[in-house]
């Protein structure tokens, strides 16, 4: 996980168009297989034309997903997943100062409705993944909301009249 700082867009493709309805059809499930653009390729082609050297993520975007961020950092650490590590993860990876105030609550929170669980240490505690089906879930749905709303994005800018 990185801010992709640094990538720059490259040239266009006919996987760069799409439109919002075939976007949706794709979602849904019904389009053609002859038809078929794979959503990975949109997406690839969406992170070249999107993304550019100047990409950094914005706080109130991080915030809006903390919960998701906060139980994919603890599924991708083997150890040290106390609270200030996450913190300090929070920030390398996606340039956010984020204060104990806002994750402690969120981690809480996530402990509470049994997809994280808590450990008491000498002088912090540990966080791991309690629910791995229940993480799971939170994640792949969380990934296809923001996939499915960064494509409609995409999709938009292409046929809308932004200019």
């Amino acid at each position: 996980m990185s801010s992709n700082r640094g990538q720059r867009p490259t040239e266009r493709t006919e996987t760069d168009s799409v439109s919002l309805s075939s976007l949706r059809a794709e979602m849904d499930g019904t389009v053609d297989a002859d038809d078929e653009t794979a959503v990975s390729e949109i997406a690839s082609a969406a992170d070249r034309s999107v993304l550019s050297e100047e990409f950094s993520f914005q706080e109130e975007r991080i915030k809006g997903s903390l919960d998701e961020l906060l139980v994919v950092l603890a599924g991708v650490r083997s150890s040290d997943t106390h609270g200030k590590q996450l913190i300090e993860d929070l920030d390398d990876q996606f340039d956010t100062s984020l204060s104990p105030g806002t994750v402690y609550p969120r981690l809480h929170d996530l402990c509470d409705e049994g997809v994280l669980e808590r450990r008491e240490l000498v002088r912090t505690k540990e966080y791991t993944i309690d629910d791995p089906e229940a993480a799971r879930e939170t994640i792949a749905e969380s990934a296809r909301q923001h996939l499915a709303l960064g494509l409609a994005f995409k999709a938009a800018l292409e046929e809308g009249d932004f200019a």
